[in-house]
């Protein structure tokens, strides 16, 4: 039986009268698959990050949205996502991260793909000692190849193929951040790290987004980044979030620093950014380092943050890279009680959906509205969930 579909009236009126997203959002599965598709299949969703297959050859199966999908990287040094299933029966065909030195074998039949996803043997697939068949034409039976994207390392996709090119969606960003349009380099396994928070995703979005928790949830930090040296960013139907203008770099105790970025403009000397990219992906740029965080929608009520740390230069000091990850892991672990506290309070019945600080919640407030905006284009053309 399909669920009635929620109000979201009141989620796309001006901040002042807005109300937030109603209670199902963060607690009917009925709302959890409709928002699967709407938010993530049809956008560009963020999947992973390239450096997860650093070398030729690496693969690295990854669930996302139920779907088996398979992140590869090529002969040719393409980071390419694949369907993680063999044409011939739908046998799964890499259950752990490998290295694949010869083709994609399938367990099952042991029908064989390249790493540009061709197919490329089918053995006794006409009887025995008969690798081929008039009625098996491999040049139509490859691996299925979902749609991507890579930007600052991050592995968007857009499952249902219906998106807009990424460079069209995000241009505003990418015009925004060009001074970093330049190299940059995974910290490698000292640089990232994995927070497992019982809440809907969406929470940890609306948390990320926005500074006016600075003061109480994050003290250490507020005491040289206070709440008011922070500025809004806000881009309607794309992304929001947040900037501060005194940047403290950090420092080992000796007086050792990270390179900085190359040639950024004298502002990011005092200045950072914080910005959701929507739906699901977090990201931060300082003059000396960068975050990705990709959040993994594992449940209605379960997320995986996915945080990696990124550097100007491949030899920055493994002992600064270390202190700095555990910086970043302290301060977004105090996030944790916070977005599994508002997952909680979903379940109140009486909740509204909350109101927003029109001088304060202006980030919160975009991405409500996002979500509300695709939600009712998904319902418009008749692809909601079954």
């Amino acid at each position: 039986m399909t669920a009635r579909p929620t109000d979201l009236t009141d989620v796309r009126r001006p901040i002042a009268q807005a109300n937030g997203l109603p209670n199902a959002h963060y607690t009917d599965d009925t709302v959890f698959a409709e928002e699967n598709q709407a938010l993530l299949a049809r956008q560009w969703a963020g999947l992973a990050v390239a450096a997860e297959v650093p070398e030729a050859g690496d693969a690295r199966p990854i669930a996302f949205l139920g779907m088996p999908l398979l992140l590869l990287r090529d002969r040719q040094g393409q980071v390419r996502v694949f369907q993680n299933i063999c044409r011939h029966r739908g046998m799964i065909l890499i259950s752990e991260p490998r290295r694949i030195e010869g083709a994609i074998r399938c367990p099952y039949h042991s029908w064989c793909y390249g790493t540009d996803g061709r197919l490329v043997s089918t053995p006794h697939v006409g009887g025995p000692g008969q690798n081929t068949h008039e009625g098996i034409d491999k040049s139509t039976l490859g691996l299925v190849e979902v749609r991507s994207h890579i930007w600052r390392d991050v592995v968007w996709v857009n499952v249902s193929g219906e998106a807009p090119p990424f460079e069209e969606v995000h241009a505003d960003l990418i015009a925004r951040w060009s001074d970093f349009d330049l190299p940059l380099f995974h910290g490698g396994p000292d640089s990232t790290f994995a927070l497992e928070v019982q809440s809907n995703w969406k929470l940890a979005v609306e948390n990320f987004c926005e500074s006016y928790h600075l003061p109480w949830v994050h003290p250490g930090l507020n005491s040289y980044s206070r709440l008011e040296d922070h500025y809004h960013i806000e881009a309607p139907g794309h992304f929001s979030g947040q900037g501060t203008q005194v940047y403290r770099q950090f420092t080992a105790g000796d007086g050792r620093r990270f390179p900085d970025f190359a040639g950024l403009d004298p502002k990011w000397d005092t200045a950072a950014e914080y910005v959701s990219v929507f739906p699901n992906v977090l990201l931060g740029v300082h003059r000396d380092h960068a975050f990705a965080i990709v959040l993994q929608p594992e449940a209605l009520d379960r997320t995986v943050e996915r945080v990696h740390l990124y550097y100007p230069t491949p030899d920055t000091d493994a002992d600064l890279r270390a202190a700095n990850a555990t910086l970043w892991k302290t301060v977004f672990e105090e996030d944790i009680f916070v977005v599994e506290g508002m997952q909680a309070g979903r379940r109140a019945p009486g909740f509204d959906g909350g109101r927003f600080s029109p001088a304060m919640d202006g980030p919160t407030h975009l991405f409500h509205d996002w979500v509300a905006a695709r939600i009712e284009a998904h319902r418009a053309t008749g692809k909601a969930a079954e």
